[in-house]
This record gives C-alpha cells, sequence and structure tokens, in this order.
C-alpha cells in the first residue's frame, strides 16, 4: 500500500538513527572514558596559553571585517571550483562572467585596504 508519505520514510530512517546515535554516542562516552581529574586538567586553557583579561571583553571591529573578508574570499574559492571544472563548456561566456566576479571581489579588497581595515597597528 503506498501513500503519499511513502518516499519519505527513509529520510524518517535517517533522522531516527541520526537522533538515536545522537544520544548513546555522548551516553556511552561518559560512562566508558577515562575519568583521572587533576588540578592541571581543570585550569581555564586559551589556545594552549594561561588565560588573561575577562572572557567579556570587548574586540576590536577589524577582527570582524577580516573575518568577513576571509568569508568572501572562501566563497569565491567555491565559485571558482566549478568554474575551472567547467571552463571549455562554458567558453567565452564564462571566461568574461568568472572575470566581472574577480573584478568585483578585487575592487572590494582594493577599497577595504585603502580604507585601512587590514593595517593592525593603527
Amino acid at each position: 500500500m503506498s501513500t503519499p508519505l511513502t518516499p519519505y520514510l527513509p529520510l524518517a530512517v535517517v533522522l531516527l538513527l541520526s537522533g538515536v546515535l545522537a544520544l548513546i554516542i555522548p551516553t556511552l562516552a561518559g560512562l566508558l572514558g577515562p575519568r583521572r581529574p587533576s588540578a592541571v586538567k581543570s585550569m581555564n586553557f586559551e589556545a594552549g596559553s594561561e588565560s588573561s583579561g575577562l572572557a567579556r571583553q570587548r574586540f576590536a571591529v577589524k577582527f570582524y571585517v577580516v573575518a568577513l573578508l576571509f568569508i568572501v574570499f572562501d566563497v569565491e574559492a567555491v565559485f571558482l571550483y566549478p568554474w575551472a571544472v567547467n571552463f571549455q563548456a562554458l567558453g567565452w561566456f564564462g571566461y568574461v562572467e568568472m572575470l566581472v566576479f574577480a573584478a568585483t571581489l578585487v575592487v572590494g579588497l582594493i577599497y577595504v585596504w585603502k580604507k585601512g581595515a587590514l593595517d593592525w597597528e593603527s
């Protein structure tokens, strides 16, 4: 007997299995994992060095600008790979489109550079 929901049965099984695993794995890790607490293991840890300052301190906007730039150029790489794979099939139209895309990113990078967003000293 077929119902409108029959095609979604595999999806339901995967979701159920992932939910069960999400409960079982941490439970087993907590039960079977080693328990050897020490003073050194209980210390606060920050990137391999002693913690300094408050956890609620403000960060400069430059940190966020650099993070946004990283995301922009990471997205560029995501678009660049499929274009390179289909380079011959796209022909000159695809080439010009990628030049426009890359030029837009370069103009944006020059703008950010000229504004001083990449200068850490100032």
